[in-house]
This record gives C-alpha cells, sequence and structure tokens, in this order.
C-alpha cells in the first residue's frame, strides 16, 4: 500500500508540475484572457512620455498610440505596457487591449528593441543616447540568455510530461525511470527559471535609471507569473523525486 500512495502522489506532483509547465509556454501567444496574465516579464513605460517631459521641457508629442489595431515595430506609437513570452511578446494600451508580435520558437527577451520599435524616429534616437551601454539596452545578453533558458524549459516540460506517463504504468522499472527522468525535468526547469530570474533583474536596473537628476526613468521592468510558475513546476518535480524513488523499492507488481 505504501508503494501504492507513493505513485499516487508522486504523479500528482508530476501532473502539476506539467499543467504550470503548459501554463508558461502559452504566455503571450494571444491577448485572450489566459495568456494574456501570463508572461515572463513586464515593461510598463507609461511614464516614459512624462519623464521625457521632465527632462527635456518640451511638449512630448506622438510618443503613444490607442489604436489597437496599429502593428508592432512600425513606429505607430508606444503601448501602455509590454509582456513578454517564451513564443512571442504582447503590448497593451490598457488592461484588455493589445496586439501581439509573430509567434518564434524561443523568442529572444528583447524589451528596448520591442519598445523602441514603436517610437517615431526622433524619440528613438533620444533612447539611444540615454539608455546607451545599460543592461536594458543590451538585446543581444538579455535575448541569447532567454534563448537558452527557453530549451532548458522545453527539455524540462518534454521530460516532465515522460515522467507522468511512464510512472502509471506501474511498473518497478519504469518507476526508477520516472524518478531519473523527475530528476532532469526539474534540473533543466531549474536553470531555465533561474536564467529568466536573473535577466528579468539585470533588467530591472531602468527602473531606478535618473534621465536627469530627481527623474527616473518612467520604465518599470518585473517579474511575470510565468517565472513564478517556472519555480512553482520545478517544486514540484523536486518533490516527486522522492515518492518515485520509494516506489521502486516497496511497490510489488
Amino acid at each position: 500500500m505504501k508503494g501504492e500512495y507513493c505513485i499516487a502522489g508522486a504523479s500528482f506532483l508530476s501532473f502539476v508540475a506539467l499543467l504550470l509547465l503548459i501554463f508558461v509556454h502559452v504566455g503571450q501567444i494571444n491577448t485572450s484572457t489566459v495568456p494574456h496574465g501570463i508572461s515572463m516579464a513586464t515593461a510598463n513605460v507609461s511614464g516614459y512620455g512624462e519623464a521625457l517631459y521632465k527632462a527635456f521641457q518640451d511638449p512630448i508629442q506622438g510618443l503613444y498610440t490607442d489604436n489597437t489595431s496599429s502593428p508592432l515595430g512600425h513606429r505607430t506609437g508606444l503601448r501602455q505596457q509590454y509582456q513578454f513570452g517564451l513564443y512571442s511578446y504582447c503590448a497593451y494600451i490598457n488592461s484588455s487591449a493589445g496586439q501581439c508580435s509573430n509567434h518564434t520558437v524561443a523568442a529572444r527577451f528583447q524589451p528596448y528593441t520591442a519598445i523602441t520599435s514603436d517610437m517615431l524616429l526622433n524619440y528613438s534616437q533620444y533612447s539611444d543616447y540615454i539608455f546607451a551601454d545599460t543592461t536594458f539596452m543590451n538585446s543581444s545578453y538579455l535575448g541569447d540568455n532567454a534563448r537558452t533558458a527557453y530549451f532548458f524549459l522545453l527539455l524540462g516540460t518534454i521530460f516532465t510530461a515522460l515522467s507522468l506517463f511512464t510512472g502509471v504504468l506501474r511498473k518497478t522499472f519504469l518507476f526508477f525511470l520516472s524518478a531519473t527522468l523527475s530528476m532532469l525535468s526539474a534540473l533543466f526547469v531549474l536553470i531555465g527559471a533561474a536564467i529568466w530570474t536573473s535577466i528579468v533583474k539585470k533588467a530591472e536596473s531602468v527602473n531606478a535609471m535618473q534621465l536627469a537628476q530627481g527623474i527616473i526613468s518612467g520604465i518599470e521592468v518585473s517579474y511575470g507569473s510565468g517565472i513564478y510558475l517556472s519555480w512553482a513546476a520545478f517544486a514540484c518535480l523536486a518533490a516527486s523525486i522522492v515518492p518515485y524513488m520509494i516506489s521502486c523499492c516497496t511497490f510489488r507488481g
């Protein structure tokens, strides 16, 4: 009976982890309710125009757009908030209305590029000068690391699914295989979540950056819910390893 309880517990934890990772993957693939609520990182730029006005003391016109049908990346105006997922990013003019970029496998996390590609050319040139040599502007560093993290999360998701499916077949050898797959998936998810946590933390440096004395940038980068879901999935996978290993020793079928 002990082995049976362990099988059930380990399978439940693997299922929860798989479900969490699926949610991570669907974040920002479109603007519907569930994907909209899940992202790996967010960039709120609603205060950037005000910060520019205070710094330059000139009217800031045409920086933002309120047209939800305007395509991203065509210098038609900033949205209020940008949210980044594993396959695309979406930009929103309010809490519900927005538009998403094209889907790309292992999409690169490039918040500065995404934001400035929506600005009129004169504002993007100002921004290039303001954010020169900052991590926030370093799209190569952020993008390369996000791409690497994606493949770790993808492998972690695949191994989680395999661990779940092999564990329910109720064979001692397969329980050992499930435990091994759980360890691998936990390791991969850990690495992917850690990389994303690190690069968003680096990008957060823009939050305290000053355009002039006492005038902060007006751009606020923060962690998205997808990072927290990734860490929760890791915790479930790590917890499932022990009952899978116990099942190897106690199950008699």
